[in-house]
């Protein structure tokens, strides 16, 4: 796991706009606010970005090359919210982020008083632009690209917005064997019936910037998971 250094944060977000670039040259990344309950930033896609339609070779290179770190997705935005409502959850916990994309949840889980904060994604660039979060709202974090090397004890696992693809539907045994409580957020799986987990609380929201996505994608549901 590698540190978050605050002082390359300008040189990765540079890095991270050409990134952007190469996939919509037009686009750019602006600063947030989130519509949550305590102020929280990041870096995304600008709102106003092209949406005209795209020829085949852009489309297949946007499929390629997907950025999710550049949304903010609604699942992620409730969880955050979740953890500055009830900040019990992490307040003093080693906790971590599954699949952090832009590191809102384990930004919310470092604000709201977790004793230590680990952000895991298999891309390079979510982790990059978790530690471009992560110093745009001043806290700090541990990442890793490898959740089965994380070592020690476990307190809380985030997890938001990873079942979009249902086989990643197996990981939820693993993850409540590997932490002593699971906090997952969905907007996706309507039929969810999983041993070990039960729903905690329903939200509406939406993806930042808007994706104009159907009422159900909307409509969140948190979990809460232990073996």
């Amino acid at each position: 796991m590698n540190s978050i250094q605050s002082t390359t944060a300008s040189e990765a977000r540079r890095t991270l706009q050409g990134r952007l670039q190469q996939v919509l040259p037009a686009a750019r990344l602006e600063s947030v606010a989130l519509p949550i309950r305590e102020p929280l930033q990041l870096y995304l896609l600008n709102a106003d970005y092209p949406q005209g339609e795209l020829d085949a070779q852009a489309v297949q290179f946007v499929m390629d090359n997907p950025l999710y770190w550049v949304f903010c997705w609604a699942s992620g935005l409730v969880l955050a919210d979740w953890l500055f409502e009830q900040p019990r959850w992490v307040r003093g916990k080693r906790v971590v982020d599954f699949g952090c994309g832009s590191g809102v949840a384990a930004i919310a889980a470092a604000m709201a008083g977790a004793r230590e904060v680990i952000a895991c994604d298999i891309d390079p660039q979510a982790l990059a632009a978790t530690a471009v979060n992560a110093a745009l709202n001043g806290v700090e974090l541990a990442l890793s690209a490898d959740f089965h090397r994380i070592e020690g004890d476990i307190d809380l696992l985030l997890v938001a917005d990873v079942l979009y693809d249902r086989a990643n539907l197996p990981w939820l045994e693993a993850f409540i064997q590997r932490a002593d409580r699971v906090l997952l957020a969905d907007s996706r799986v309507k039929d969810f019936d999983f041993p070990g987990y039960r729903q905690i609380a329903r939200r509406e929201a939406h993806t930042l910037p808007d994706l104009d996505e159907s009422p159900e994608f909307r409509d969140v549901r948190v979990y809460e998971g232990r073996c």
